[in-house]
Protein backbone atom coordinates (compact mmCIF):
# COMPACT_ATOMS: atom_id res chain seq x y z
CA UNK A 1 0.00 0.00 0.00
CA UNK A 2 2.65 2.44 0.78
CA UNK A 3 4.80 1.50 -2.48
CA UNK A 4 1.46 2.06 -4.51
CA UNK A 5 1.19 5.84 -2.72
CA UNK A 6 4.68 6.89 -3.88
CA UNK A 7 4.14 5.64 -6.91
CA UNK A 8 1.05 8.06 -7.13
CA UNK A 9 3.30 10.89 -5.53
CA UNK A 10 5.91 10.16 -7.81
CA UNK A 11 3.66 10.47 -11.23
CA UNK A 12 3.30 13.41 -13.31
CA UNK A 13 0.27 14.75 -14.29
CA UNK A 14 -0.10 14.98 -17.63
CA UNK A 15 0.25 18.84 -17.53
CA UNK A 16 3.68 18.45 -15.96
CA UNK A 17 4.38 16.03 -18.75
CA UNK A 18 3.57 18.52 -21.62
CA UNK A 19 5.09 21.70 -19.76
CA UNK A 20 8.64 19.49 -19.09
CA UNK A 21 8.70 18.74 -22.82
CA UNK A 22 7.99 22.51 -24.16
CA UNK A 23 10.72 24.02 -21.58
CA UNK A 24 13.72 20.76 -23.18
CA UNK A 25 12.31 21.87 -26.65
CA UNK A 26 12.17 25.87 -26.19
CA UNK A 27 15.87 25.43 -24.96
CA UNK A 28 16.94 23.27 -27.94
CA UNK A 29 15.28 25.18 -30.21
CA UNK A 30 16.72 29.10 -28.53
CA UNK A 31 20.24 27.50 -28.82
CA UNK A 32 19.65 26.64 -32.29
CA UNK A 33 18.12 29.95 -33.58
CA UNK A 34 20.54 32.62 -31.53
CA UNK A 35 24.04 30.89 -31.15
CA UNK A 36 24.36 28.34 -34.05
CA UNK A 37 24.67 30.77 -36.71
CA UNK A 38 27.18 33.84 -35.87
CA UNK A 39 24.99 35.96 -37.98
CA UNK A 40 21.76 34.62 -36.85
CA UNK A 41 21.02 37.74 -34.67
CA UNK A 42 22.56 40.23 -37.11
CA UNK A 43 20.08 39.04 -39.69
CA UNK A 44 17.29 39.47 -37.67
CA UNK A 45 17.84 42.98 -36.96
CA UNK A 46 19.18 43.98 -40.74
CA UNK A 47 16.35 43.06 -42.30
CA UNK A 48 13.86 45.10 -41.20
CA UNK A 49 16.67 48.04 -41.10
CA UNK A 50 17.16 47.80 -44.72
CA UNK A 51 13.91 47.60 -46.03
CA UNK A 52 13.48 50.72 -44.17
CA UNK A 53 16.40 51.79 -45.49
CA UNK A 54 14.97 51.04 -48.75
CA UNK A 55 11.50 52.36 -48.36
CA UNK A 56 13.26 56.32 -47.17
CA UNK A 57 15.30 55.94 -50.28
CA UNK A 58 11.77 55.55 -52.65
CA UNK A 59 9.97 58.01 -50.28
CA UNK A 60 11.80 60.78 -51.64
CA UNK A 61 10.53 60.01 -55.02
CA UNK A 62 7.09 58.77 -54.56
CA UNK A 63 6.22 61.19 -51.56
CA UNK A 64 4.83 58.31 -49.74
CA UNK A 65 4.57 60.08 -46.44
CA UNK A 66 1.64 62.57 -47.83
CA UNK A 67 -0.57 59.55 -47.92
CA UNK A 68 -0.41 58.67 -44.58
CA UNK A 69 -2.77 60.63 -42.32
CA UNK A 70 -1.95 62.13 -38.73
CA UNK A 71 1.05 59.26 -38.71
CA UNK A 72 4.75 59.99 -39.63
CA UNK A 73 5.87 57.87 -42.42
CA UNK A 74 9.08 55.76 -40.99
CA UNK A 75 7.38 54.96 -37.45
CA UNK A 76 4.72 53.84 -39.30
CA UNK A 77 6.81 51.70 -41.50
CA UNK A 78 8.63 50.73 -38.68
CA UNK A 79 5.39 49.55 -36.75
CA UNK A 80 3.99 47.64 -39.96
CA UNK A 81 6.76 46.08 -40.66
CA UNK A 82 7.41 44.39 -37.18
CA UNK A 83 4.09 43.42 -37.25
CA UNK A 84 4.42 41.97 -40.52
CA UNK A 85 7.65 40.14 -39.47
CA UNK A 86 5.75 38.80 -36.46
CA UNK A 87 3.37 36.92 -38.60
CA UNK A 88 5.07 35.96 -41.75
CA UNK A 89 8.05 34.50 -39.05
CA UNK A 90 5.47 32.66 -37.09
CA UNK A 91 3.97 30.86 -40.37
CA UNK A 92 7.13 29.90 -41.93
CA UNK A 93 8.53 28.87 -39.06
CA UNK A 94 5.39 26.88 -37.79
CA UNK A 95 6.02 25.25 -41.38
CA UNK A 96 9.39 23.69 -40.82
CA UNK A 97 9.11 22.52 -37.38
CA UNK A 98 7.56 18.91 -38.01
CA UNK A 99 10.24 18.46 -40.45
CA UNK A 100 13.10 20.03 -37.91
CA UNK A 101 11.90 17.64 -35.10
CA UNK A 102 11.18 14.49 -36.62
CA UNK A 103 13.05 12.36 -34.12
CA UNK A 104 12.13 13.89 -31.53
CA UNK A 105 8.59 11.60 -31.68
CA UNK A 106 10.02 8.34 -31.32
CA UNK A 107 9.06 9.43 -27.84
CA UNK A 108 5.78 9.14 -27.37
CA UNK A 109 5.32 12.51 -25.09
CA UNK A 110 6.06 14.26 -28.05
CA UNK A 111 3.23 15.38 -30.01
CA UNK A 112 3.80 17.05 -34.05
CA UNK A 113 2.07 19.94 -32.64
CA UNK A 114 4.43 20.78 -29.93
CA UNK A 115 7.20 22.11 -31.69
CA UNK A 116 4.87 24.27 -33.89
CA UNK A 117 3.97 26.06 -30.88
CA UNK A 118 7.15 26.09 -29.30
CA UNK A 119 9.21 28.16 -32.40
CA UNK A 120 6.50 30.25 -32.29
CA UNK A 121 6.62 31.66 -28.72
CA UNK A 122 10.28 31.40 -29.59
CA UNK A 123 9.64 33.87 -32.62
CA UNK A 124 7.49 35.85 -31.03
CA UNK A 125 10.05 36.14 -27.99
CA UNK A 126 12.93 37.23 -30.53
CA UNK A 127 10.44 39.75 -32.67
CA UNK A 128 9.20 41.11 -29.53
CA UNK A 129 12.67 41.90 -28.12
CA UNK A 130 14.06 43.04 -31.87
CA UNK A 131 10.87 45.80 -31.94
CA UNK A 132 12.04 46.93 -28.76
CA UNK A 133 15.61 47.68 -29.78
CA UNK A 134 13.74 49.31 -32.55
CA UNK A 135 11.58 51.69 -30.63
CA UNK A 136 14.29 52.41 -28.08
CA UNK A 137 16.87 53.55 -31.28
CA UNK A 138 14.41 55.51 -33.13
CA UNK A 139 13.70 57.33 -29.47
CA UNK A 140 17.30 58.14 -29.64
CA UNK A 141 17.10 59.16 -32.99
CA UNK A 142 14.57 61.52 -32.33
CA UNK A 143 11.48 59.51 -34.64
CA UNK A 144 8.32 59.08 -32.57
CA UNK A 145 8.17 55.44 -31.07
CA UNK A 146 6.26 55.70 -28.26
CA UNK A 147 2.64 53.84 -27.74
CA UNK A 148 0.71 57.17 -27.08
CA UNK A 149 -1.60 54.32 -26.34
CA UNK A 150 0.22 51.29 -24.80
CA UNK A 151 -2.68 48.84 -23.85
CA UNK A 152 -3.76 49.06 -27.47
CA UNK A 153 -0.38 48.69 -28.81
CA UNK A 154 0.14 45.64 -26.98
CA UNK A 155 -3.06 44.06 -27.40
CA UNK A 156 -2.43 44.58 -30.79
CA UNK A 157 0.57 43.12 -30.81
CA UNK A 158 -0.45 40.00 -29.24
CA UNK A 159 -3.31 39.80 -31.44
CA UNK A 160 -0.80 39.29 -34.35
CA UNK A 161 1.06 37.08 -32.93
CA UNK A 162 -1.80 34.73 -32.35
CA UNK A 163 -2.31 35.16 -35.92
CA UNK A 164 1.15 34.10 -36.52
CA UNK A 165 0.78 30.66 -34.05
CA UNK A 166 -2.71 29.89 -36.16
CA UNK A 167 -0.98 29.85 -39.81
CA UNK A 168 1.81 28.46 -38.52
CA UNK A 169 -0.48 25.48 -37.21
CA UNK A 170 -2.18 25.34 -40.46
CA UNK A 171 0.85 25.55 -42.85
CA UNK A 172 3.15 23.26 -40.84
CA UNK A 173 0.38 20.01 -41.66
CA UNK A 174 -0.14 21.00 -44.98
CA UNK A 175 3.69 21.09 -46.20
CA UNK A 176 3.87 18.09 -44.98
CA UNK A 177 1.20 16.28 -46.54
CA UNK A 178 1.31 17.82 -49.58
CA UNK A 179 5.16 19.16 -49.86
CA UNK A 180 4.60 21.61 -52.75
CA UNK A 181 2.29 23.84 -50.81
CA UNK A 182 5.03 24.66 -48.74
CA UNK A 183 6.86 26.59 -51.65
CA UNK A 184 3.83 27.96 -52.71
CA UNK A 185 3.64 30.05 -49.24
CA UNK A 186 6.80 31.07 -49.90
CA UNK A 187 6.63 32.19 -52.78
CA UNK A 188 3.75 34.26 -51.74
CA UNK A 189 5.26 35.82 -48.34
CA UNK A 190 6.73 39.01 -50.68
CA UNK A 191 3.41 39.77 -52.23
CA UNK A 192 1.73 39.32 -48.87
CA UNK A 193 3.76 42.25 -47.89
CA UNK A 194 2.42 44.09 -50.12
CA UNK A 195 -1.27 43.82 -50.01
CA UNK A 196 -1.02 44.04 -46.31
CA UNK A 197 -0.26 47.42 -46.65
CA UNK A 198 2.84 47.26 -45.17
CA UNK A 199 5.08 49.80 -47.09
CA UNK A 200 2.54 51.81 -48.48
CA UNK A 201 -0.99 52.67 -47.10
CA UNK A 202 -4.54 50.84 -48.57
CA UNK A 203 -6.35 54.05 -48.18
CA UNK A 204 -5.14 55.00 -51.83
CA UNK A 205 -6.87 51.54 -53.44
CA UNK A 206 -9.97 51.46 -55.15
CA UNK A 207 -12.96 50.58 -52.85
CA UNK A 208 -14.04 47.37 -55.33
CA UNK A 209 -10.30 46.68 -54.74
CA UNK A 210 -10.12 47.25 -51.11
CA UNK A 211 -13.23 45.35 -50.26
CA UNK A 212 -10.94 42.15 -51.47
CA UNK A 213 -7.41 43.14 -49.53
CA UNK A 214 -9.32 43.69 -46.43
CA UNK A 215 -10.25 39.93 -46.47
CA UNK A 216 -6.34 39.48 -45.51
CA UNK A 217 -7.08 39.53 -42.02
CA UNK A 218 -2.89 40.72 -41.16
CA UNK A 219 -4.22 44.47 -42.16
CA UNK A 220 -6.80 44.37 -39.57
CA UNK A 221 -4.27 43.92 -36.95
CA UNK A 222 -1.24 46.29 -38.30
CA UNK A 223 -3.77 49.20 -38.32
CA UNK A 224 -4.93 48.57 -34.73
CA UNK A 225 -1.12 48.34 -33.38
CA UNK A 226 -0.35 51.56 -35.74
CA UNK A 227 -3.85 53.00 -33.94
CA UNK A 228 -1.90 52.47 -30.27
CA UNK A 229 1.04 53.89 -31.60
CA UNK A 230 0.13 57.18 -33.02
CA UNK A 231 -3.46 57.75 -31.44
CA UNK A 232 -5.03 60.43 -34.01
CA UNK A 233 -4.03 57.82 -36.72
CA UNK A 234 -7.17 57.84 -39.43
CA UNK A 235 -6.98 53.45 -40.27
CA UNK A 236 -8.55 51.48 -43.38
CA UNK A 237 -12.16 51.85 -44.19
CA UNK A 238 -13.34 48.94 -42.93
CA UNK A 239 -10.83 48.11 -40.46
CA UNK A 240 -12.37 45.49 -37.40
CA UNK A 241 -10.53 43.44 -34.85
CA UNK A 242 -13.39 41.46 -34.76
CA UNK A 243 -13.09 39.95 -38.15
CA UNK A 244 -9.56 39.60 -37.13
CA UNK A 245 -10.19 37.70 -34.31
CA UNK A 246 -13.15 36.08 -36.27
CA UNK A 247 -10.20 34.95 -38.57
CA UNK A 248 -7.76 34.05 -35.97
CA UNK A 249 -9.53 32.14 -33.75
CA UNK A 250 -10.70 29.96 -36.57
CA UNK A 251 -7.23 29.36 -38.26
CA UNK A 252 -5.96 28.17 -34.54
CA UNK A 253 -8.69 25.80 -34.44
CA UNK A 254 -8.46 24.56 -38.06
CA UNK A 255 -4.77 23.81 -37.40
CA UNK A 256 -5.45 21.86 -33.93
CA UNK A 257 -8.03 19.99 -35.45
CA UNK A 258 -5.49 19.24 -38.57
CA UNK A 259 -2.90 18.30 -36.32
CA UNK A 260 -5.19 15.38 -34.57
CA UNK A 261 -6.48 14.20 -37.57
CA UNK A 262 -3.15 13.77 -38.94
CA UNK A 263 -0.99 13.20 -35.80
CA UNK A 264 -0.13 9.59 -37.15
CA UNK A 265 0.85 10.82 -40.67
CA UNK A 266 3.07 13.15 -39.55
CA UNK A 267 4.52 11.39 -36.93
CA UNK A 268 5.34 8.83 -40.37
CA UNK A 269 6.59 11.18 -42.57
Amino acid sequence: MADTQATRRGARTPWQVTRSVWYAMFMREAISRTMADRMGWFWMIFEPFALVAIMVGIRSFVSGDRLIVNAPFIPWMITGMMGFFLVREGMLRGMGAIEGNKALFAYRQVQPVDPVLVRNFLEGMLRTFIFLLFMAGGLMLGLDMYPDNAIRAMAAWLSLWSLGVGLGLVTSVASVLVPEVGRVIRMLSLPLLIISGVIFPLNQMPHWLLEYLMLNPIPHGLETLRLGFFENYKTIHGTSMLYFWMATLTLNALGLLMHLRFVDRLKAQ
